[in-house]
């Protein structure tokens, strides 16, 4: 796959503002037609929720609008993420072979986490970042930063993702609410430009996961949009045209 399907780096809004396609249409609906470009988005909820599955196929939607995407995950290897797209009839391995999708995985042999060290670590992803090629970036997740690294050194991360935006980068970041403290969450939630929040719900006699769109930077009319979507092997995300009550 030598040749993009789409070299216009990102789809065009109704208003003529770039966007970021998920690649799937009833999803980018209820997220104001698609993120913007040139954002930072927060990808927020507990375990088992779907933040994975949702930048996966973010990422999908980036390698078919002709963007180069950065996924640096605590999640996954580069073998598993490229296997559990397939599995969701998302096969991604032509982009990344040819280099249009790169992985890092952060679990890799010999690397050490040091709380003393973690400063400069986070300082050297927003320089990879900075010289990268990806006009789009995915960390999936930060929760494991937290274990080593201060408040302070948390923000100061998320005021440089901010920078790095203002200069044409397009970064997605998810975390585990439980490594939060509510007062730090709410100072991150405020640098992002959206917010998305991941969460379970009990229906019938089956869990359904949920999307809850917290805020969108020009699309006040998309908060609190709730979309609830199920995964399925063979298909990838499968919303659910379901009305869910406010509680």
């Amino acid at each position: 796959m030598n040749e993009r399907e789409d070299k216009g780096g990102g789809v065009t809004g109704d208003e003529g503002k770039k966007i970021l396609s998920t690649g799937n249409s009833e999803l980018d609906k209820k997220i104001a037609d698609g993120l913007p470009l040139e954002s930072l988005t927060l990808i927020e909820g507990e375990n088992d929720t779907g933040k994975s599955v949702l930048t996966q196929q973010i990422i999908w939607g980036a390698m078919r609008q002709g963007l180069n995407a950065d996924l640096f995950t605590t999640e996954n290897t580069s073998k598993s993420f490229l296997t559990q797209m397939e599995s969701m009839s998302l096969d991604i391995s032509d982009y990344f072979a040819w280099g249009y999708l790169r992985i890092f995985p952060l679990h890799s042999v010999g690397f050490e986490w040091k709380k003393d060290e973690m400063q400069g670590v986070l300082q050297a992803l927003i320089t990879h970042m900075q010289t990268s090629v990806a006009e789009v970036i995915v960390i999936d997740s930060l929760t494991l930063f937290t274990e080593y690294a201060s408040t302070d050194m948390i923000l100061a991360f998320f005021t440089n993702c901010k920078n790095l935006v203002d200069h044409g980068k397009t970064i997605l970041v998810t975390l585990h609410t439980y490594a939060f403290e509510a007062e730090t969450l709410v100072r991150i939630r405020s640098i992002c430009d959206a917010h998305l929040f991941m969460k379970k719900a009990l229906v019938g006699s089956k869990y359904v996961m949920m999307l809850e769109v917290g805020k969108v930077r020009g699309a006040q009319k998309t908060t609190g949009n709730i979309i609830s979507f199920e995964v399925h092997p063979g298909y990838g995300m499968k919303i659910i045209p379901m009305t869910f009550a406010r509680v």
